[in-house]
């Protein structure tokens, strides 16, 4: 709920820029958490001289993705300086608690994590719907907007491709992300 009135969003009738602004802040936070778990996991297999059995590689890909979620809502509409600034705040916040937590206790992270993607995924659905719903100012504005070129060759999407079927990749994705980081945490 915060979140939502902090990034202005609301479950009908979301005002674009609303939207775009909290798009840019899920993304450009997401990417942190993959990233940081990664490198407890390696320098923990380096410790310890044991196999970490793939988590390390999955934890990349999820960081590398939400990079390029993020590179791909950039590429459709630009952050301003507050923008960007609280991209820097959020990532300097988060990257200091994330790593003190995932010291003590690793799970904790995965769950909140998990939890994050399923706050993405609402996100994401609620954003679908609302550009395929006649009348909503996001069908107004992103109904017929093609797809950046970067995210038609991301997902081999078809040059015909909408950003509203880019949006869908993006939730499949956060869906995925969800469901690790919930096996991870149990």
């Amino acid at each position: 709920k915060c979140f939502n009135a902090m990034t202005g969003f609301k479950p009908e009738n979301t005002p674009v820029k609303a939207v775009q602004w909290r798009l840019i802040v899920l993304e450009s936070v997401a990417g942190v958490p993959g990233f940081m778990a990664a490198m407890f996991r390696h320098f923990r297999s380096l410790r310890t001289l044991r196999r970490d059995h793939g988590w390390i590689h999955t934890l990349l890909e999820e960081a590398e993705n939400e990079r390029m979620h993020l590179l791909i809502c950039m590429k459709m509409f630009k952050a301003g300086f507050v923008t960007r600034a609280l991209v820097v705040a959020a990532q300097f916040t988060m990257t200091p608690a994330l790593a003190i937590t995932y010291m003590v206790h690793p799970r904790a992270v995965h769950r909140f994590v998990g939890y994050l993607e399923e706050t993405a995924c609402h996100t994401y659905a609620n954003i679908i719907h609302q550009i395929e719903t006649p009348g909503t100012p996001l069908h107004k504005e992103w109904s017929e907007l093609s797809a950046p070129k970067l995210a038609k060759t991301y997902y081999k999407l078809d040059p015909a491709a909408k950003w509203v079927d880019c949006l869908k990749c993006m939730f499949a994705d956060e869906s995925n992300h969800r469901d690790v980081n919930h096996t991870f945490a149990t």
